[in-house]
């Protein structure tokens, strides 16, 4: 072999043996290795097995029963005992949620949120709404605070939204929703979290996002630390010849719609257009989805919702919170806002027959390994910086450390600007700050915090210091 090769490779085995060292102070090299799927916790696992596809079928079964649950729909104690219309929907939901508290020893606190929405466009006369949500409170302390959402909405519509007589069945739109919070509530309430969970089912969604907006005022106005919300509306997997029952779409925004102009102008600066903490929590389900064998493959669809149309995420996108929609990948719109019916040959109406209650039972195991994991994790790191007081081509971040995880390590992730995922990561341990020798105009960086289980936070974009 060539001396002067030999003596090359020695060379270059020392200079990468000083460069690793470095590392271990907080100073990166470029070397990381590929973004690997989470590890998947054990507990977790078992508990999507839990998951009855026989259990959804027989809740949106029993929520089509009330005829109609249009919210402008009878909620008098009459009707509430004949089981029509939405206020029977709303208390057979919360004895429910009673029902998986008494079986966990009262673990759930069981609430209702109700407010008299003035008369508007779709509601013609002041009406009471009332959302119905569990609250799975955490065991840390300092995480307790920390809040993860599941939502879908109870109320259904025919043809006409004003028809408060005629049934409208509602079993995909959105029963399937509802039922996915149920059975998550059922299923995920056996297991115990560091942060807080809330299984919640609104009303008022055909009207005008009516019980989403209010609870998410309500959530910002009282100061709550919603981590995450996940909206399932229709994820029925309609049973249409061109679906595709493997996949479900999850919709997330772009630029944040409670961003203010100048953070509008910051964001377009730093090409973070892809970033908003929607669009972290998109790419997370997705990780999910590979840790766990859920049945169905998250798809992200990066835009608010389908287009032109809108659902209750986004009643908490405009409070600040970072939210996505569940929805299945093909609809059939034979199938929702139409009076049950036949003409020429066609079948309409929102009916239990056409909905795939196996594909329910997929979308709420990936909902349930989403909740957990988040609940289970660490919070992201706070006050995430990247250092750009030097014109220099490497990259310095800073954070602050995760309270309560003791232990707690943490991870720089990076990614190309044109890439959807995360695609590096690169371990830097307990430390608050690390370098890495990459340029910030080339990549796209966050932080996450995983706790010694290998639970991980939601990654956390870095905003500029000078």
């Amino acid at each position: 072999m060539n001396s002067h090769l030999t003596r090359k490779a020695l060379r270059i085995a020392m200079l990468l043996a000083l460069v690793a060292a470095t590392g271990a102070s907080g100073q990166e090299k470029m070397g990381s290795t590929a973004a690997e799927p989470m590890a998947a916790d054990s507990r977790i696992a078992a508990a999507l097995q839990q998951v009855s596809a026989g259990r959804i079928r027989a809740n949106i079964e029993k929520l089509v029963s009330f005829g109609t649950r249009l919210t402008l729909s009878a909620q008098d104690p009459n009707s509430v005992a004949a089981e029509r219309g939405i206020g029977a929907a709303r208390e057979w939901i919360k004895s429910e949620f009673e029902r998986y508290s008494k079986d966990c020893g009262g673990c759930l606190e069981v609430k209702t949120d109700s407010f008299t929405e003035p008369a508007a466009d779709r509601i013609p006369q002041p009406t009471v709404i009332t959302n119905v949500y569990a609250v799975l409170k955490g065991t840390d302390v300092e995480n307790a605070n920390r809040i993860v959402l599941l939502t879908g909405h109870y109320d259904s519509r025919n043809s006409d939204t004003l028809d408060v007589k005629g049934d409208a069945p509602g079993a995909n739109d959105d029963g399937s929703g509802t039922a996915v919070s149920l059975e998550c509530a059922r299923v995920l309430s056996k297991l115990k979290f560091r942060a807080t969970i809330i299984f919640l089912t609104v009303a008022g969604e055909e009207q005008g996002l009516n019980g989403s907006s209010h609870f998410a005022k309500m959530a910002k106005e009282q100061g709550w630390n919603v981590e995450a919300v996940l909206n399932n509306d229709i994820v029925g997997g309609d049973k249409s010849a061109e679906q595709d029952h493997s996949v479900v779409r999850v919709f997330s925004e772009g630029l944040p719609a409670a961003a203010t102009e100048q953070e509008i102008w910051r964001i377009r600066g730093l090409g973070g257009e892809n970033d908003s903490a929607s669009r972290q929590l998109a790419r997370y389900i997705a990780d999910v989805g590979r840790a766990y064998d859920a049945g169905v493959k998250p798809t992200l669809v990066f835009r608010l919702d389908r287009y032109l149309r809108g659902g209750d995420h986004y009643s908490f996108n405009q409070q600040g919170f970072a939210a996505v929609r569940f929805t299945e990948f093909r609809e059939d719109f034979h199938h929702q806002h139409q009076n049950v019916r036949t003409e020429n040959g066609i079948e309409y109406g929102d009916l239990p027959k056409f909905v795939d209650f196996d594909y329910v039972a997929h979308v709420a195991r990936l909902n349930a390994a989403t909740l957990a994991s988040l609940a289970a994790a660490p919070a992201p790191p706070a006050n995430v910086h990247l250092l750009t007081k030097d014109l220099e081509n490497d990259s310095t971040l800073t954070w602050e450390a995760s309270p309560g995880a003791e232990g707690t390590a943490y991870e720089v992730l990076w990614r190309a600007t044109t890439s959807p995922e995360w695609e590096h990561v690169q371990k830097v341990g307990t430390v608050l700050r690390s370098t890495v020798k990459l340029s910030k105009d080339n990549v796209i960086f966050a932080v996450r915090a995983v706790d010694t289980s290998g639970h991980r936070s939601l990654p956390a974009v870095p905003t500029p210091e000078r």
